[in-house]
């Protein structure tokens, strides 16, 4: 039965699946699209865990794969399997910060160019000295599922209330120590600026653009921490018109070059 839908997944672009896949039976059809990328030979496709045996070609002969599928790979997790047991996570989304170290993870989407994402990021003005100042910081506190390569966009909180600070994340999260935390555990990624607008965007410009006012961080009023890359395109747009000489450093995160 066909079903209508309001809101349809990114378009793959040269994939044999038009849309990105929402469950795990679609991970495995876009799996198939990279089997001679990888010089693999599949041996089996199972329902039972690993998912699949696979061979790869290396120098001198073929090197025994043990595959699981997963829509997100925290989902490993969740249903209990054994990283002993396997080799790689082949996966939509890459979710899990504290996957195990041996276990090769593979994110189909950013094998079909959805590679990174664009995090809102709030900051008290008085710790806004350390980005305004230096151009890599060796970790700061992120989102549990950011990436190596995504964007981070910081929001200053009260009493400017302005996107002021634009920055990558150079590894994905990781626990480490947190020095403000008194030594506890945080989710952190070291970062590297890429500019600084000089001409701020403020609330208010984000309240009256007739797309973005719908977003989430933007009815949360900038509270917390928000996955924005539904609404880069026009934050993008909102930015450059505003800072034309960023369009230089930001020109790699181009919506039209995405």
């Amino acid at each position: 039965m066909v079903t209508s839908r309001k809101k349809r997944p990114e378009v793959l672009d040269g994939a044999s699946l038009h849309y990105a896949p929402e469950n795990e039976l679609g991970v495995v059809f876009l799996f198939a699209d990279l089997v001679k990328r990888w010089r693999l030979r599949i041996e089996e496709i199972s329902a039972s865990f690993p998912d699949c045996i696979a061979y790869q070609k290396v120098k001198g002969g073929e090197k025994r794969i043990r595959i699981e599928f997963e829509y997100k790979s925290r989902n490993f997790k969740t249903h209990k399997h054994s990283a002993s047991e396997c080799d790689w996570i082949v996966c939509w989304e890459h979710n899990w910060p504290d996957a195990p170290k041996n276990v090769n993870i593979i994110e189909l989407r950013r094998e079909f160019g959805l590679g990174f994402n664009v995090w809102i990021m709030p900051v008290q003005p008085e710790n806004t000295k350390e980005l305004q100042a230096r151009k890599q910081l060796s970790k700061w506190s992120v989102p549990g599922q950011t990436h190596k390569g995504d964007l981070l966009l910081f929001h200053v909180t009260k009493p400017e209330m302005c996107i002021r600070y634009v920055y990558e994340a150079e590894e994905r999260a990781s626990k480490q120590e947190a020095e403000w935390k008194g030594g506890e555990e945080d989710l952190m990624a070291p970062i590297r600026k890429i500019c600084e607008l000089k001409a701020p965007i403020f609330f208010e410009d984000l309240k009256r653009h007739r797309i973005v006012r719908t977003s989430g961080f933007v009815r949360s009023r900038m509270l917390g921490r928000h996955n924005a890359i539904e609404y880069w395109p026009y934050l993008y747009d909102i930015i450059t018109r505003r800072n034309p000489s960023v369009r230089k450093s930001l020109k790699r995160y181009a919506p039209e070059a995405l």
